[in-house]
């Protein structure tokens, strides 16, 4: 019963509002140094019952160290961030002089669909891409063919940038033959007695993946013009 006081620490933490990887690490050290409780322990069994502990987190962390390879790209990131990176973006886009918000994130569709059905789905993505780099190019398009944006439509642009990607993604990946999302649905039609190939459900993607281009390319014309509207009333509105 005493293992269960781990339950009470991760409860107690998480009322506190403590770190949730300190929260969850102390748990993980009171359960498995009070499942070595017993009669007769002294104090350097209850010591190496810890070390014990901390030792199965540093196997499973080195087991499965490959899944945490893409987590070591934010740091850099952030100093790329740091460095002036959404400048320069901003200010290579700038150079384009028909460039708009709609038609470069309109070409960024097309790249992150196209990249996705070839199973590359890591190549974009919220914190490495869209954050970054596309968001910051579509405002600096928006800029140069407007002039300064208020915080309103600046918002409205990284938020259609986030949605662009996430579009792109989702109506792509299903095209590549290896996806999970290919995998499931081929073990679910089987476990319902339906025989279905996986390149048959990967090939019925590519018109969805059309239809979803086509919708969300309007969509991005219709922004462009949405974006120049509302600018234009705000120009309005401060005179």
């Amino acid at each position: 019963m005493l293992v269960l006081l781990g339950i009470l620490v991760v409860v107690a933490g998480f009322i506190a509002r403590i770190n949730p990887l300190v929260v969850i690490l102390v748990a993980a050290i009171v359960t498995g140094v009070l499942a070595a409780v017993g009669g007769g322990l002294d104090a350097r069994s209850l010591f190496a019952a810890g070390v014990e502990t901390l030792t199965r987190f540093g196997d499973a962390f080195n087991d499965n160290r490959y899944f945490h390879i893409t987590w070591l790209i934010l740091p850099v990131i952030g100093v790329l961030e740091r460095a002036g990176l959404q400048e320069r973006a901003r200010m290579l886009i700038a150079r384009v002089k028909a460039a708009t918000a709609g038609r470069l994130l309109l070409v960024y569709l097309f790249v992150r669909q196209a990249t996705s059905a070839l199973g590359l789905t890591s190549l974009g993505g919220h914190p490495q891409m869209v954050r970054p780099l596309v968001a910051p190019m579509a405002e600096g398009a928006a800029e140069t063919e407007h002039g300064p944006l208020p915080d309103q439509a600046r918002f409205r642009i990284r938020g259609m940038s986030a949605a662009t990607d996430n579009i792109g993604l989702f109506f792509g990946e299903d095209i590549f033959i290896a996806i999970g999302s290919i995998v499931l649905m081929v073990g679910f039609l089987e476990q319902a007695g339906l025989k279905v190939e996986a390149l048959e459900i990967s090939l019925w993607a590519i018109p969805t993946a059309i239809v979803a281009f086509a919708v969300h390319g309007l969509r991005l014309w219709l922004f462009d013009r949405a974006v120049k509207r509302d600018l234009a009333v705000a120009v309005e509105a401060a005179q």
